[in-house]
């Protein structure tokens, strides 16, 4: 998922990353497909460069990599909302099957079972990247025929899941199965999925990880989990 989730970066120039699975396929795809990809994170952080991946968009780790900090209105406002942000990478509690995401609660929303995190920057990523990639591991609970609470609007140019990816319709804009990743079957995708599916003909095959993009995630990975020991030691 993370491969190929970095694989959609290749030709841009400022991705807007989300902490996690975005955070990590960003800075994959900085290391091996596009060197020159400026990390924008909503903490105000513009060019990071990150050793180790951050564990939220206050980790100092951003702020010392980067190539300038600036106010989280000015990332909005200026970055943002102005239309310089190439792809905005999200993650999500529930995606339906147009896409739009709840990060907000699971359950009614004024006694809900779960309380999430909230929107903070989806709703405006969603709404003004000039592409959005939403990043989501693939199952019942997650692909849900109806969201329990819609906190960001629904516009991805393709979702990425650990079964495939997932791109709109032309005409109808649901979310349409596109790829499988080696080894899935469709039917593995449409049982992890809450609505009848739409599935493309033909179903394309995801390109296989290569030797040189596995080594550096799990490179990354390892030295990001090895430097949260040593903070926890100290």
């Amino acid at each position: 998922m993370r491969i190929v989730a970095a694989r959609a970066l290749r030709g841009h120039r400022t991705c807007f990353v989300g902490i996690g699975a975005p955070s990590a396929a960003a800075n994959l795809a900085r290391r091996v497909h596009n060197p020159d990809l400026l990390l924008i994170y909503e903490s105000g952080t513009i060019g990071s460069k990150p050793d180790v991946l951050p564990l939220s968009i206050g980790d100092g780790e951003l702020a010392e990599t980067a190539d300038s900090v600036v106010s989280v209105p000015e990332i909005f406002a200026y970055w943002l909302q102005a239309g310089r942000i190439d792809v905005g990478f999200l993650g999500a509690a529930q995606i339906d099957r147009f896409g739009r995401l709840n990060t907000t609660v699971i359950g009614p929303y004024a006694r809900p079972r779960v309380r999430l995190p909230g929107a903070g920057g989806a709703p405006e990523i969603a709404a003004a990247a000039r592409e959005v990639v939403i990043m989501l591991r693939q199952r019942p609970e997650a692909f849900v025929q109806e969201l329990d609470f819609v906190t960001s609007v629904g516009r991805p140019s393709r979702v990425i899941t650990d079964l495939g990816v997932l791109v709109p319709d032309a005409e109808t804009r649901e979310l349409t199965v596109s790829q499988v990743h080696p080894g899935v079957t469709v039917d593995q995708v449409r049982a992890a999925t809450g609505w009848p599916l739409r599935v493309a003909e033909p179903v394309g095959e995801t390109e296989a990880v290569t030797d040189r993009e596995l080594g550096v995630l799990r490179d990354l990975e390892e030295r990001s989990a090895a430097g949260r020991r040593g903070a926890a030691a100290e």
